[in-house]
């Protein structure tokens, strides 16, 4: 039995590293991978080069399936932080760096035969750039697109997440770390917006600034001579980026409108959409990065597909019920994550209109996790959820407790910096004495 993966990002070389270990025969398409020189650009891959936080049970994945995968990012200055029982909580890596490591190791691996090209599904299996590939059994990882099978819509939803993204990635000079409030980096909820520092390999971070995209003012992030200034104006952010602490080494990214979505592989019937598909990872799940959720949740998809097929005799297996059964687990395991980002953007996006927290419905799990700060019983119920060992259900036995917190009148304080008004002022100035 062939099986064809088409999409070579984090979820398509996973399954196809661990099936062809398994014996299968292998078929990644994608583009053709990073250049030797210069940044990696990756058609449909905006986020590529943004921040990224790869949670602890990526490494579990990894380690679980193919630890010389983790051996490779160790090579690449790739780090991972543990706690203080020893469990992995974070990989630190840029994007690219983790996508190249997983590509080179897929071309290392016996079995798995990488073509470049654009692929459509067809009842005999595939057809790349016009020459048909036969394949019993196609795994699409083609990413939020879903651009394999041209499908417009599918049983689900897509919410936009209210976020727009500017980021640039730097190279420290010399040893130690500007000011951090987390084992990753500096993580900052301003007035109206987002500040990040993210530590990844070889001593290289992101600065990003996340907002709601509504102020046209803050357009003009993406110029690089408005973003250095006003990364400098928020204290704590611009000691990572000053003169002679480190240098930028891409250009300003800005990303556009993302959305959390969930697509089943199942119709109204309960039959495959595309019969002999499954998809996998983002063409299945896409949560808002600003919960670094989204490898986490597709490496989890693609070890439970291989878990479905491992040992089978896939000359005798029904791919209409392998389809079905890694439905329902997507629905139990996958499913509730994008329920919670959906729940907890729209209240970010009120709090981020100038509208109080809301009492009247139940709190979102930034808030919740917020209020540990005065009940320490709520850090001990949702630790599992924090790390990703459980799922949202947890937080139900901590709501009531945050709830009283907030009942209080109790509110995080903001850290200093400029209100996101101020933000977009202080960009309208220095536009006008760039121009």
């Amino acid at each position: 039995m062939r099986i064809a993966i088409i999409g070579a990002g984090p979820s398509g070389l996973y399954c196809a590293i661990a099936l062809a270990r398994r014996g299968h025969d292998m078929l990644v398409d994608r583009e053709p991978g990073p250049p030797p020189h210069g940044l990696w650009r990756r058609g449909g891959v905006m986020q590529l080069h943004h921040a990224h936080t790869f949670r602890g049970p990526v490494v579990g994945a990894l380690r679980a399936e193919m630890p010389d995968v983790l051996d490779d990012l160790a090579m690449r200055r790739a780090g991972i932080v543990y706690d203080g029982d020893g469990r992995a909580i974070a990989l630190l890596c840029r994007r690219a760096t983790f996508d190249a490591v997983l590509r080179q190791r897929a071309e290392r691996t016996a079995g798995v035969s990488i073509r470049t090209g654009y692929a459509a599904h067809t009842q005999a299996g595939l057809r790349i750039d016009g020459s048909s590939v036969a394949a019993d059994l196609v795994i699409d990882a083609t990413g939020r697109s879903g651009r394999l099978t041209g499908r417009t819509s599918r049983p689900g939803a897509v919410v936009d997440c209210g976020a727009v993204y500017v980021t640039r990635q730097y190279r420290l000079r010399g040893p130690g770390l500007p000011p951090t409030n987390s084992p990753i980096g500096l993580s900052l909820s301003l007035d109206g917006y987002v500040a990040i520092a993210f530590i990844h390999d070889d001593r290289t971070f992101s600065v990003t600034l996340i907002h709601d995209g509504s102020d046209p003012l803050l357009r003009q992030l993406r110029h690089e001579a408005v973003f250095e200034p006003v990364i400098a104006a928020i204290a704590q952010l611009g000691e990572w980026t000053a003169p002679g602490r480190s240098d930028p080494i891409t250009p300003v990214l800005a990303g556009g409108r993302l959305y959390n979505g969930y697509r089943g592989q199942l119709d109204d019937a309960g039959r495959p959409v595309v019969p002999g598909v499954i998809s996998v990872g983002d063409a299945v799940c896409t949560t808002t990065p600003l919960a670094g959720r989204g490898v986490t949740l597709a490496l989890w998809q693609a070890r439970e597909l291989v878990r479905g097929i491992d040992g089978k005799d896939l000359s005798r297996i029904d791919i209409e019920d392998l389809a079905g059964n890694f439905d329902a687990w997507c629905r139990a395991a996958i499913k509730p994550w994008f329920v919670d980002q959906v729940h907890a953007d729209r209240h970010r996006l009120r709090r981020w209109a100038g509208h109080d927290v809301d009492l009247s419905e139940p709190l979102p799990s930034d808030l919740i996790a917020a209020s540990a700060e005065v009940d320490r019983r709520v850090g001990a119920l949702i630790g599992p959820y924090l790390r990703m060992d459980a799922g949202p259900h947890v937080l139900a036995a901590a709501e009531p407790l945050a709830r009283a917190v907030f009942a209080t009148g109790w509110r995080p304080a903001l850290p200093d910096g400029p209100s996101r008004d101020e933000l977009a002022a202080l960009c309208q100035s220095v536009s006008a004495r760039t121009a």
